[in-house]
């Protein structure tokens, strides 16, 4: 059987480093890695992700989905789940192209579209999709761009423009077609999930949280449970562990700055709660990781 995502990986791999790389094409990235021991917490952004090798687990709503090479997976919104990665069958490192979505660009090309007429938002923000040959096709074109950066400005919005048509047209177009519109369920919690973000040092007041969202309490609290599974403290809380934790790895603060930094009080509740989330305390945890990297980069 012919590998058809070979000129996919090979294109990437020349590409990308070990861990995520920022290409020059806007909001495009490489992502290349290791068999991980169990899941880790990991941020994932609004975006489209396509495995060109191994496979990736994620938990959400207590569910457990994996997908790989066969499959895409799109995320509506910033969600912090917990992942794990996986080499393929033959040993061979994990690589994983994302695109982080623009709304507005998405909603430009859903216009040119005959209108379609969606239900309410879907009950989870993310989902998983069989790969398509128009989907691969187009997909290579734009990573082929990355051998010739002089074309990026020109071509790889086109190219860009096409995967999201392709997008569209497939399973999750509803989905996709929510993400691009301001109004909706998923438009408010888009707006809740960036006013957390923005302010996730701060205390979370939910008076001001429903009026960012345009949403009542009742109705807020209902849709962000469904597509994050968290609720809006729950998803604060995981937002201040990820950024301590990127804190904590930039070696430049100690645990209790990076904890006052981040919104916490009390020292010690960050650090028992670090520990619940990441399964050792910071500095533990912090060493662990740089081990890992280190490893990574040797082999």
């Amino acid at each position: 059987m012919t590998d058809t995502l070979q000129p996919h990986r090979d294109i990437a791999l020349r590409h990308g480093r070990t861990g995520m790389t920022l290409t020059p094409i806007p909001r495009l990235e490489i992502g290349v890695g290791q068999t991980t021991s169990g899941t880790s917490p990991c941020l994932y952004r609004s975006m489209i992700c396509f495995i060109l090798q191994g496979s990736k687990e994620v938990v959400i709503h207590d569910d457990l989905l994996r997908y790989d090479a066969s499959q895409y997976l799109v995320s509506a919104l910033d969600l912090p789940l917990s992942g794990q990665i996986h080499d393929a069958d033959d040993g061979s490192p994990y690589v994983a192209i994302s695109l982080v979505l623009d709304p507005a660009l998405l909603a430009e090309v859903a216009s040119t579209m005959p209108a379609v007429r969606d239900s309410d938002a879907p009950g989870s923000g993310i989902a998983i999709n069989p790969m398509t040959p128009p989907l691969r096709d187009t997909l290579l074109r734009l990573l082929a761009l990355l051998d010739t950066p002089v074309d990026i400005p020109a071509l790889a919005p086109m190219a860009e423009r096409e995967l999201l048509y392709r997008l569209l047209q497939g399973p999750q177009g509803r989905l996709l077609r929510h993400i691009a519109r301001p109004e909706g369920a998923i438009g408010g919690i888009r707006r809740a999930v960036e006013w957390i973000r923005d302010r996730g040092n701060r205390r979370l007041r939910i008076e001001a949280l429903c009026e960012a969202a345009g949403m009542s309490r009742a109705s807020l609290h209902r849709h962000f449970l469904a597509l994050t599974g968290l609720s809006p403290i729950q998803y604060q809380k995981q937002i201040r562990l990820q950024e301590a934790r990127q804190l904590l790895l930039a070696g430049d603060h100690s645990a209790s700055d990076v904890a006052y930094a981040v919104g916490y009080e009390s020292a010690s509740q960050f650090s028992r709660e670090y520990l619940r989330q990441f399964g050792a305390p910071p500095v533990r945890d912090v060493r662990r990781l740089r081990q890992s990297i280190d490893n990574q980069m040797i082999n």
